[in-house]
């Protein structure tokens, strides 16, 4: 039955093996021989008239090579060319790219795993279908054939791919439900470009490299630029649980999937977490697939614990933990005490300030998009060291998300009663008197209290609030309050309690252009494939269920998670709260040395041509002076100066 379930029923040698051997044995033998295909790796393409196109379609690839350092190739007519590049995670000439189906009448590239691919397989070939190979890419491509764009809401998986019709010449491309896998696209003179990462366009003639600074206080406020537009002008990201078409100079963007949430409040914990526990095992087995080895990243908290007890259960495991010298911001003792009870090997890398700040330009260039997140540093750094003994390790990424797992999910617990026994109006009185005073212990309370959740929430990063950012902006740019990028998203769960709303809105905003955006671009920095367990369309329909009660209380978060989690390993890591990536960037920032770094670059032509310098300057010297909560301002700052030096003036 597993023989006939992968397709073997079309190899009349392989079944006469069968019978000869044991049925584990064959299989073993079988899967070697005719291969399972995981494609980790950049693609890149465009349409239109290009002079020595393969020149350029090379040029464009090499700027993605370290996506896929083992194999590059490519795909050439006169609409069109596509190239791959191709990290081996399963080595195999069935899955190379670009793939055509029988009839060579479409082309795919393709970056990802579809996991439930078998089953697809089948019912393919019961429609008629024939295979030439046993990989998951071509499961798109006759997939594609079969159902058209229906095709997305039948996979399991993470990716983005795009097929070219060479009848129609019609271009179809698609990114995953939560946006794991990256896609980018711009329309430039009569070129269309698209690509795993924005980097590899700049090669080619009709690329534009123009700046989009009025993006600047919006990058300021979320650390990033959020929505679908990046600082590159005309360059745009495909939004999650899209397609895209492409034809006659026409694009056309069409959503396929929306999480949706549906509360059950009729059932227990426990029933939650039973259920949890056995899709969650399910997830990370399928996840761990691959012929090379596959670890972890392990910090202290929850979710990256539970993916490496999951998978130690299956095979054995290597973790890997950030630390430092200062044991207050370390969490590798905790991790390395974790390690121990599942019996896993732990490696700790241990990270200095003056690598963190040496390697900081080129994490800003391989971010592709400048991120004033500091943890992107230090998921760089785990990458790095995990790189040199592995090809894939699974992450814990996207379970804050899911589960409710973000310490401001509290809030609306605090903030509950007081807005409850006060009318709003008086709220907002009290609010207006206390912006007007001195700070004091609990006016920021009172101050947020006064608001609905769709007001004060517009993510876990808000750097630079509105009113404030002004200030050291050289020019006025229009700019737009943040709610303009948020409100979207809560309108579309108005019935929602406000724990949920929140991570509705976290789903759409701050993991697809935080969270995963770094997970993507600093592991494939290292050509690592990141897997992320969490990030599974079953998982969310057990998540999308669990009332508020089973998310947050006002001592944790993510409380059906880690009742699942703490039945295989100790309560201590299964309730430890969440540390978000601890670093000691402030007190580094205080050091002569990178206090001078810094303010060379608050003072230098880029900055006077965007900022005011003596505001950036103040900022400094006030957080050497001790004046706390102002290390994540400077780190945007400086973030998308040391990103505009590498682009725009370095030109990398």
């Amino acid at each position: 039955k597993p023989l006939k379930r992968m397709g073997f029923q079309r190899d009349a040698s392989l079944w006469r093996e069968a019978r000869r051997a044991e049925p584990f044995e064959v299989l073993t033998r079988v899967t070697k021989k005719k291969g399972f295909d995981q494609q980790v790796c950049g693609f890149v393409g465009f349409t239109g008239y290009c002079r020595d196109k393969e020149q350029v379609l090379t040029d464009m690839l090499q700027r993605i090579v370290h996506r896929g350092p083992d194999s590059r190739d490519s795909y050439l007519d006169s609409d069109i060319a596509l190239g791959f590049a191709r990290l081996s995670i399963i080595d195999l000439a069935g899955g190379k790219q670009p793939m055509t189906n029988e009839d060579d009448s479409l082309v795919l590239l393709f970056n990802g795993e579809i996991y439930n691919y078998q089953d697809l397989r089948d019912d393919l070939m019961d429609a008629g279908h024939y295979f030439k190979t046993q990989t998951d890419s071509e499961v798109l491509l006759h997939g594609y054939e079969e159902y058209g764009a229906e095709l997305l809401n039948k996979l399991r998986g993470m990716f983005a791919f795009v097929i070219w019709d060479r009848k129609k010449k019609k271009l179809f491309g698609a990114r995953d439900y939560f946006g794991i896998k990256p896609f980018y696209y711009a329309q430039m003179g009569k070129s269309f470009l698209f690509g795993s990462e924005i980097k590899s366009f700049t090669p080619h003639p009709d690329f534009k490299l123009e700046l989009a600074e009025e993006y600047l206080p919006d990058y300021l406020t979320f650390a990033c630029v959020p929505g679908y537009d990046t600082f590159f002008r005309g360059v745009k990201k495909l939004p999650p649980a899209h397609y895209l078409e492409y034809q006659n100079g026409e694009l056309t963007i069409t959503r396929y999937w929306t999480p949706r949430f549906s509360i059950d409040s009729t059932r227990s914990m426990d029933s939650f977490a039973d259920e949890i526990a056995q899709t969650f095992r399910q997830s990370v087995e399928a996840h761990k697939i691959s012929d090379v080895e596959v670890g972890c990243f392990l910090s202290s908290g929850v979710d990256s614990s539970y993916v490496a007890s999951e998978l130690s259960k299956m095979q054995p495991v290597r973790t890997y933990t950030i630390g430092f010298d200062d044991p207050r911001y370390s969490e590798a003792a905790d991790a390395k005490k974790l390690a121990d009870e599942i019996h896993v090997e732990n490696v700790e890398k241990k990270v200095t300030s003056e690598e963190y700040f040496q390697t900081a330009g080129d994490v800003q260039y391989f971010l592709d998009e400048p991120l004033g997140n500091p943890s992107a540093n230090l998921l760089y750094f785990v990458s790095q060291r995990a790189a040199e003994n592995l090809k894939v390790v699974l992450s814990g990424e996207g379970a804050d998300e899911m589960f409710g797992g973000y310490n401001v999910y509290k809030e609306p617990l605090a903030v509950g009663k007081y807005q409850r026994c006060l009318p709003r109006f008086v709220r907002k009185g009290i609010a207006s008197m206390a912006r007007k005073l001195p700070d004091f212990h609990g006016k920021n309370f009172l101050i947020r209290g006064s608001q609905t959740v769709e007001e004060r929430y517009i993510g876990n990063s808000y750097v630079f609030h509105e009113g404030e950012r002004e200030q050291y902006l050289k020019k006025d740019y229009g700019a737009k309050p943040p709610q303009f990028y948020t409100k979207p998203f809560y309108d579309q769960v108005p019935e929602q309690d406000d724990v949920t709303k929140m991570q509705y809105m976290d789903i759409h905003v701050w993991m697809v252009q935080e969270i995963l955006l770094k997970a993507d671009k600093m592991s494939m920095a290292h050509s690592l494939e990141l897997r992320v367990p969490f990030l599974d369309k079953e998982i969310f329909r057990v998540a999308s269920a669990i009332p508020q009660k089973y998310k947050v209380s006002k001592e944790n978060t993510k409380l059906a998670l880690r009742k699942a989690a703490g039945r295989y390993f100790n309560a201590e890591s299964a309730n430890r709260r969440k540390l978000a990536f601890p670093l000691p960037l402030p007190e580094w920032l205080r050091e002569e040395r990178y206090y001078q770094m810094v303010k060379g670059y608050f003072t230098n032509e880029s900055a006077a041509r965007f900022f005011n310098t003596d505001q950036l300057v103040k900022l400094l010297d006030d957080h050497r002076a001790g004046k706390p909560l102002l290390s994540a301002k400077i780190w945007a700052v400086f973030s998308f100066l040391l990103w505009y030096e590498q682009y725009f003036v370095l030109k990398r």
